[in-house]
Formats: structure tokens, sequence, C-alpha cells
């Protein structure tokens, strides 16, 4: 027997390669499926199921693209139903995998359809559980994204109370936890930066599977702090019970090189977004007119996700050398199909072809400080809730404008003033002020963010610990 678990940093995000004599499942797999194929034909044997743990949200799954290429069968636990060929399996119902056995618990309360898939080994021996968003390692699937319009999260939490203690917690404290996600997915709230776990250490542990806790109990505490989900969630977890276009032909119509002319002609006639995934340092000192910067070196998928709200946008790209395929592949992984190519040889082919050039003022927090006791200034702080309930610069000119939810807020901010953004460290308000000069406003980023600027003299708050809050 052989379990790998591949990880997906950007997106926090764990797939499963199990393998017994000659036969594979793929558990919850990313949208660039020929990886699995590849390690699977490197050892000589066939992958035979493809399990999803329920209904991604946060990303697209390769599900439908690695049962055409290789005739596995896609399962879902109970309740799941979809709009192409899937085996939907019923509770407890097991499946035969070389010399092992995964059995399926239904576990809903993250959506209807979770399942937690329990692998017995060899000698008929509890080894693991592959749990998705039930449990995750420090907590628990938030019950809030479900797309069944006619329950509410109170009752979704409800019944994730329910199934982890009558599915997962009566399981042996030796069973490995291997959860969908870890530190850095918005599927959770207090997710640890450990990707695998021991289930013993998750009943000590876990605040969401306190032996003494009521249901009551739990779903107030799994419900409090629990921030709106991002637009683009809710969009792909209907991609992945629907269906979608199949990545060869995204990454085919998305890894076009276009002359300076040809990325000009296409952006005036399809009206595409230009998207710069440089850093944000080279986006400063030189970018094309009205482009957003979403470094590719940042947490590209989810903030891409989180504020270009159509999915169907068309995109052009300007990206690093070499960086031009795992950009389209990124964009795809959440949805974003309508790639139509990128800017050849770069800022340095459009600024030999003689096209229009613009920079973003950026100046350094001590400069901030100079500028805030000389006058009257706005100040941004683009950085989210907890992180300003911490600590923030003090005074009536500082709005707390999260990038987050940028394009909701939109109405708090004029044309006829200009402001200066910062975040934690640099990446997000250059982010930010990207889409607030695309849309006429006046912006100046501070460089260094609030790591910088806690070192001025400008006032700040005290300081709470975030974990007080």
């Amino acid at each position: 027997m052989k379990i790998e678990q591949i990880y997906t940093g950007c997106l926090a995000q764990g797939a499963y390669y199990v393998e017994s004599n000659g036969e594979v499942a793929i558990i919850d797999p990313l949208r660039e499926t020929q990886q699995y194929v590849d390690k699977a034909n490197r050892e000589n044997a066939k992958i035979k199921y493809i399990f999803e743990t329920h209904f991604h949200a946060d990303f697209v799954s390769g599900h439908l693209d690695l049962a055409k290429k290789t005739g596995a069968t896609i399962v879902f636990g109970p309740k799941a139903q979809t709009n192409y060929k899937a085996y939907i399996a019923k509770d407890n119902e097991t499946f035969k995998l070389g010399n092992v056995t995964i059995k399926v618990l239904h576990t809903p309360g993250h959506t209807l359809e979770s399942s937690t898939f329990l692998l017995i080994d060899e000698n008929g021996k509890n080894h693991a559980i592959f749990s998705g968003d039930t449990l995750f390692l420090g907590d628990v699937g938030r019950p809030d994204l479900a797309i069944k319009s006619d329950l509410t999260k109170e009752d979704l939490a409800g019944m994730l109370y329910d199934s982890l203690r009558n599915k997962i917690m009566p399981l042996e404290d030796n069973i490995i936890v291997y959860p969908a996600h870890g530190a850095g997915s918005a599927c959770g709230k207090n997710l640890s930066k450990e990707t695998v776990g021991i289930l013993g250490e998750q009943k000590e542990t876990n605040y969401a599977l306190r032996a003494d806790m009521t249901k009551e109990e739990f779903i107030k505490e799994v419900l409090d702090g629990i921030l709106p989900p991002p637009q683009y969630f809710a969009k792909n977890a209907m991609m992945n019970k629907s269906g979608y276009t199949d990545f060869d032909t995204v990454l085919k119509k998305g890894d076009v090189a276009l002359t300076p002319e040809e990325f000009e002609t296409v952006a005036n006639q399809q009206d595409a977004l230009i998207l710069d995934v440089r850093t944000e340092q080279e986006f400063v000192k030189g970018h094309i007119p009205n482009s957003i910067f979403i470094g590719i070196n940042g947490a590209f998928a989810p903030w891409v996700g989180a504020l270009i709200t159509d999915l169907q946008q068309p995109v052009l790209l300007i990206v690093p050398e070499g960086k031009e395929e795992e950009t389209v592949t990124r964009l795809s992984r959440v949805g974003y199909d309508n790639t139509l190519g990128y800017l050849k040889g770069g800022m340095e082919s459009w600024k030999a072809a003689k096209k229009d050039i613009e920079t973003m003022e950026s100046i350094s927090a001590e400069e901030l400080a100079k500028r805030n006791e000389e006058s009257s200034i706005k100040i941004l702080d683009v950085r989210k809730e907890g992180e300003y309930k911490s600590e923030h610069i003090e005074g009536d000119n500082v709005l707390h404008f999260p990038l987050d939810y940028i394009n909701n807020n939109m109405n708090l901010i004029d044309q006829k003033t200009t402001y200066y953004l910062h975040c934690a460290g640099g990446y997000r308000s250059v982010i930010a002020a990207s889409i607030l000069k695309a849309r006429g406003f006046d912006v100046v980023d501070v460089a260094g963010g609030f790591t910088d600027i806690k070192n001025t003299n400008i006032p700040k708050t005290n300081y709470v610990c975030p974990s007080t809050l």
C-alpha cells in the first residue's frame, strides 16, 4: 500500500494518490490531471477510482478530465447529484482497491454530500481517513457553502456536529487524518499549518471535537467569526457539479504568445482584462495602462477568485518568462478558463514597440509618516479585519478598506482624493492600488506596508493579540 499527499500551497489543498497491488485511487484531484496519470504509469499501475469528498468550492477539481483520460469511475458520497456520469455511493459502501478497501462514511455538514473515506489496510485494520472538508487539523469545515438553498448554516452546522460524533470520533485514535486543506484556505478559520495528523491528537486539541461539547455550543463556536465566502466559491462548486471545459483545451487557448500589436488588438476587440502577474515592484515601475496586478508569487488563485467577479472574463497576461503555462493553469484551477494569450517578450517588447506605459507612485513608511505629519492625507488600510483590529494607524483619516471586499466598498471613496494604500508587506496594497488606479482613482502605494510602518513614529493603536479578538 502506498499513500502520497500531493499538496498545492497556493490553494492550501491536498490531493491524494493511493495505490495497492497495481490499482490506484485519486482523491480530490486538481484540474491538471496528467501528473496523476504519469505517476501511475511510472508505478505500472492503473487508476481505478476518483473519489470526491464533496463539490469543492475553492477550486475546480480534475475529476472529469481524469475520468476521460483513464476510464476511472468518479465516486461521490450520498446526496450528490451531477450532470455527468458518476457513481453515487451509499453510506458505509466499500470499494476494493488492490489489497485494501475504501469505505464511504457519509459526513454531511460542510455540504450535504460531504463524505469521509476510510482506508482499511490489507489486514482489515482501519488505517486512515481522507476527511475532505469535514475535519481539518485544528478545525472543521465551514457549514455555509452548500449549493442547496433551503438549509441554513445552522442546519448544516448541526449536521456536521452529528457527523463528527457519530462517524469520525468513534474511530481509533491512531488513525491518520488526511484533510483536504491546511492553513491559508478560506474553507475553515483555524486550520493548522500541518497537513497530516493523528485522530487522537485532534480529539484532544481540536476545539470542535471536545467530548463535553453540546450541539448548541458547537453551532455557536463553528459559526463564530466566519467571514462571507469569496464570490467565486459558489461558482466553482457549480462547475464541479455541472461540468466544465477540459483543461487541455483551456491551456491550448491561453498559452499563446502575442506580439504587442496582436496583444493590443485582442485587448480592444475582446474587452479583455490585462492581468499583470509579475512582482509588485516591477508593476510599480512600469505597467500597461488599466492593467491589474495580482502577482503569481503570492496567493495568486484565491485573490483572482475574490476580485475578478466574472469567471468568463477574457484575460490577457503579462507574465515573467517561463511562467506562461503555470499562470494559465493556476487561473483554471479556480475556474477562469478564458485566458486568450500573453504578451510575448513581456514589458520589454511593449516598450520596444513604443506603446504607452504608466508607473505608480510608491513611497516608504518613513515618507508616509512625514506626509501624515505635514498635512491631512487619506490612508486606506487594505488588510483583513483581524489584522486591522490587532493594530492599525490611528486617526480619523484612516479607512479600513479590506482588499477582499474592495468591489463592495467603492462607494466609500471618491476620485477627487489621493489615497495612500498599505497592507502588511506590500503585495496586497499594490493589488488594491492597481484596481483603484484602473478605475480612475489617484493612489500612492506604501512599500513595506504595516511591517515598516510599525517602525515609524506615526500614531498607532495599542497592539492586541489576534487570538484574543
